[in-house]
């Protein structure tokens, strides 16, 4: 076996994602025998004294400290994840950059396409490894999707269905967290949630040329939080309320450069689907569906089946990294080892010191689209999508 790369690794944020990603961090040296790093988790940042008491007690963090920069700054770190909230990335994802690091960001990158765009430059410039997290992309059946495509068992791709469908603000006594504010979050359901539609349908489809899209927000104010509160905190109807500014649900359709057609919606006020992050590809030879709310589960049609009906495939073994979980067949992972897996790649990548993707090229495509659908909203017809790299 090759000599491992030692990664020194800081976290900014150490809300559910900070943690999700550090836990990953602790597991992958057990999930993954053969990997090209080990790693040493050097210093947490969170201004709230006990997560970063978390960090050092529970966790084993060498240190944690309040202001974000003493990440950036350690000399013992490599890289750094950013999962603090949205519109804090621009300024901590270019300050790590600035110093050297690799960098993965938690979705959305910049809480405006703007914001995206300039980060991505920033990273550019500054040479450095990048992440993003889109993590649906390495559910281990997503992958033998992609495969599937491209091998053409679903012959020409002719129509493509995304869609994120989450409950989390179907409460209108849900808190008035930054993420339904336009200043704290960036825009709403196109950055939250639509951002890993998009991600999913680049990935399996290709390229969007044109799109035609329109937005709306349901409940247009909600309690103000007394103390610091997340998007699944609940209020009192007595509670002061405050004005909701950014979007609850979003709807497109879209053209991709293949020619195929596109639909895409996404909703985080929605009642019904709970965290419904799905595709639906349709070519001249097959079909196939996938939904995170049953992400063990593939339901793949054959135009050649005599049946003519969807056959379901479970996860196993034989598929992309899920035998580093459990063995045999239909033997179920869940949410964070697909970070898991997401975080080994990355890792993976800073440690041979080659590109990862989805890093911020990918970002940056993605807010492409999501520039041309706010765009639409405003126009009402259709818009060309654009790159917004700078150059």
């Amino acid at each position: 076996m090759s000599a491992r790369t030692r990664l020194g690794l800081g976290v900014v944020g150490f809300g559910w994602m900070g943690q999700a990603h550090a836990r990953s961090c602790l597991r992958l040296p057990t999930l993954f025998d053969d990997r090209a790093y080990d790693l040493d988790l050097v210093i947490c940042s969170d201004t709230v004294d006990a997560r970063r008491h978390t960090a050092t007690d529970s966790f084993g963090f060498r240190t944690a400290a309040d202001d974000w920069r003493a990440a950036m700054e350690h000399p013992d770190v490599d890289a750094v994840f950013v999962c603090a909230p949205n519109m804090w990335h621009e300024p901590l994802v270019t300050a790590a950059a600035a110093a050297g690091k690799h960098v993965f960001c938690e979705k959305p990158v910049g809480g405006t396409p703007a914001q995206t765009a300039r980060i991505e430059q920033a990273c550019r410039r500054a040479g450095v490894i990048t992440g993003v997290g889109y993590n649906y992309r390495f559910a281990p059946l997503v992958i033998h999707a992609r495969h599937l495509i491209e091998s053409g068992e679903l012959g020409r791709i002719t129509n493509y269905r995304g869609r994120f469908f989450s409950m989390y603000g179907a409460d209108p006594l849900g808190l008035l967290s930054w993420r339904f504010l336009l200043d704290q979050a960036g825009h709403g359901a196109t950055t939250d949630i639509m951002s890993h539609a998009i991600d999913l349908a680049l990935l399996l489809n290709g390229p969007i040329t044109r799109v035609v899209g329109t937005g709306e927000t349901f409940i247009t104010e909600r309690p103000l939080p007394a103390a610091a509160g997340t998007h699944y905190d609940r209020g009192h109807p007595d509670d002061p309320t405050g004005e909701v500014t950014n979007e609850d649900y979003f709807g497109a359709l879209a053209v991709f450069a293949n020619g195929s057609h596109g639909v895409f919606e996404a909703g985080r006020a929605i009642v019904g689907p709970q965290s419904q992050m799905a595709f639906d590809v349709y070519g001249t030879e097959g079909a196939l569906s996938w939904n995170h709310e049953t992400l063990n589960e593939l339901q793949v049609f054959r135009a050649c089946d005599p049946h003519q009906g969807y056959t379901t495939v479970r996860a196993g073994e034989r598929h992309p990294f899920q035998r580093a979980f459990v063995p045999g067949d239909a033997n179920s992972i869940g949410f964070e080892d697909m970070v898991a897996i997401q975080d080994h790649e990355f890792l993976t990548a800073v440690a041979e010191g080659r590109p990862h993707h989805a890093g911020m090229e990918q970002a940056l495509d993605c807010v492409s689209v999501q520039a041309a659908m706010l765009k639409s909203w405003e126009s009402g017809t259709w818009e060309d999508v654009v790159s917004l790299r700078i150059d």
